[in-house]
């Protein structure tokens, strides 16, 4: 690998109204810069394949894009605002700001109760400005990080934010720049931190114009299941991936990433991509808490060591794919597609996710296609892995985008949810599900002409492997260039208010509650998960985890029966939950009742008995 590059991409403004334009393109001879209402300006060529120039008396908001030898104008690829969509100039933009919350300092990754959303269905208006209005309800219900999906900009005014093309830019229809920097400063006034999914492994397929004067960029060798794969060998490519890390951390003073399907960024460079991104971000942001997850399909735990002190050299969690599919498959009973690997036994799954991290810690997974997956993971902490039941892929990546309070028995999301913010993993929430929002999530685009066609047509086939979809479905799937997919897609926020909606809000509180109360100070003396476990029956378990001179234990029962226990709960064991009013009086008695969840604490001294 060559030496990093020393130039940083995109446009800067100096205070004297100075602007310097640059533009990595190997395969442009002579490119030019074209300042609107001030004519085409011929740029620096140098060896290294950049293209420069400063130009004096320029304002903030002035168009400008580069000029290609057939006349072609492009956008800056690190474009920080656009003049209009991604194929017009971008914009020069003042990049100051008066933060009203200077002093945030951030908060501990074990406190993280984490609520992912989409900025453009989250509400009715669909807007950084109107999320900021319901801060105050995040608050509320307990939870203390938002993850929005991807805010760069893509093609088009609706869409998931996995097809951005304009990756500094934050995506004019939620904002812009500015109205990103005014949601984080508001949240870090409620003590809400804030995280961003970021996509490094492709560009979307509409707008991005890189590879007309920089195929170097793209690997001619690979391509990902979405596009063409990136180079990351290259020094000015590595060069734009690591400073866009940084800018969303720095300039806009979020408190972690969340990278999306890094098992699609391939690098043999001495120090690989991600871990130089990671150690890059630790050492430029200091003793500052940054949280950095990973989405990876392969279950490693490489990248999330800990040092001596118990802290992330590298990425802090990944999020636990095998917690959902073992959890779903108890809710719903599916066993087609990825759910085969979960199908037989899922209980057993949930438990050993539960235990000891993943489900697949080496062995074959879905034998058909002749693959292992996983390494050993019992020796992580909990605050490595994310889990979840639902999450914008579990949900939307349905062909009709339902949700689990639409597919599975209200009891069973009930105990699954406790489950999921009882157990020391960190847990997250996909927006609605804390009232039980029945409006789905579906895949949307805004694309248009041949490109809409493809994508249309590609939703249909992509739900083949699940035998609860047939060919009869596929013209019934919503189209997702259709405004009306985009639209059917917001929160239903009515629905809160109703009964049933109140309900399940006051669970998610009493739960997190419980939560900030009695797990998080113990999760500092979980070095290892290494849970223990024990079937209770057919449909029942217990895992305990070990928490200094404590140990936890979680107990749960989705039968229609109860269950015995030996030992019974003594008074040695303090219930921290129970989901019914009779459980400590029933676990005196050395019984789990039928569809019941507790958690209990108990000092060491003897704990281990029977477990």
């Amino acid at each position: 690998m060559r030496e990093p590059s020393s130039r940083r991409w995109g446009a800067e403004l100096q205070a004297d109204g100075t602007a310097n334009f640059r533009l990595w393109a190997p395969s442009i001879e002579q490119l030019s810069l074209d300042l609107k209402g001030r004519g085409a300006l011929a740029m620096k060529r140098e060896d290294d394949g950049w293209h420069e120039i400063s130009v004096e008396e320029v304002a903030a908001g002035q168009d400008y894009g580069f000029l290609l030898p057939n006349g072609a104008l492009v956008p800056d690829p690190a474009s920080r605002a656009q003049a209009r969509d991604v194929h017009s100039y971008s914009l020069l933009i003042d990049s100051a700001f008066e933060w009203q919350c200077a002093e945030w300092q951030g908060r501990p990754w074990e406190e993280a109760v984490v609520y992912e959303l989409h900025p453009g269905t989250f509400t009715e208006e669909g807007t950084f400005g109107a999320i900021q209005q319901k801060l105050d309800h995040l608050v509320e219900l307990g939870v203390t990080a938002i993850e929005l999906m991807p805010v760069a900009q893509f093609s088009g005014n609706r869409g998931w934010g996995y097809d951005g093309v304009l990756l500094y830019c934050p995506h004019s229809a939620y904002g812009g720049a500015d109205g990103l920097k005014r949601l984080v400063d508001e949240a870090h006034a409620r003590g809400l931190m804030m995280i961003l999914d970021v996509v490094y492994n492709h560009f979307g397929p509409d707008g991005n114009y890189i590879s007309s004067y920089a195929p170097e960029f793209f690997d001619p060798k690979r391509q990902t299941p979405w596009g063409a794969a990136i180079r990351f060998q290259e020094p000015a490519v590595r060069a734009f991936f690591l400073d866009n890390a940084l800018y969303w951390l720095e300039e806009f003073r979020f408190d972690g990433l969340r990278f999306d399907a890094i098992d699609q960024i391939q690098d043999s460079s001495p120090v690989p991509i991600l871990e130089e991104m990671a150690r890059t971000i630790r050492a430029r942001c200091g003793d500052r808490p940054i949280h950095l997850m990973t989405e990876d399909e392969r279950n490693i735990v490489s990248l999330h060591p800990r040092d001596a002190h118990g802290r992330p050299p590298l990425f802090t969690a990944e999020w636990n794919d095998d917690f959902h599919h073992a959890a779903h498959c108890i809710a719903t009973g599916e066993k087609s597609g990825y759910y085969a690997a979960f199908a037989e036994d899922p209980l057993g799954k949930l438990t050993r996710t539960l235990a000891t991290g993943f489900v697949y810690q080496g062995e074959a997974y879905l034998p058909w296609r002749g693959k292992e997956r996983g390494v050993a993971s019992g020796g992580q902490p909990p605050d490595a892995f994310v889990s979840f039941l639902q999450n914008h892929d579990q949900i939307g990546n349905r062909a009709f985008g339902e949700r689990l309070s639409t597919l599975a028995e209200g009891r069973t999301v009930e105990l699954l949810t406790a489950i999921l913010l009882l157990n020391p993993q960190i847990p997250l929430l996909y927006m609605g599900e804390e009232y039980g929002e029945t409006r789905p999530f579906l895949f949307f685009t805004d694309f248009h002409g041949d490109l809409a066609a493809a994508v249309r047509e590609g939703r249909r086939n992509e739900f083949r492997e699940f035998v609860h979809f047939n060919d009869a479905q596929a013209d019934r799937i919503p189209d997702p260039n259709d405004l009306q997919t985009f639209r059917d897609s917001k929160l239903d926020w009515a629905r809160l208010e109703t009964g049933e909606g109140r309900a399940r809000f006051e669970l998610h509180q009493r739960l997190l509650r419980i939560r900030q109360e009695e797990i998080v100070p113990r999760l500092p003396f979980m070095h290892s998960m290494q849970g223990r476990s024990a079937r209770l029956g057919e449909e029942a378990f217990l895992v305990a985890w070990e928490a200094g001179e404590e140990l936890l234990t979680l107990y749960g029962n989705f039968g229609e029966k109860a269950v015995s226990l030996l030992p019974p709960f003594t008074l040695f064991d303090r219930l921290l939950y129970g989901s019914r009013d009779s459980v400590k009086d029933r676990l005196r008695h050395g019984e789990l009742p039928a569809g019941c969840v507790a958690l209990t604490l108990r000092k060491l001294e003897g704990a281990g008995d029977g477990i």
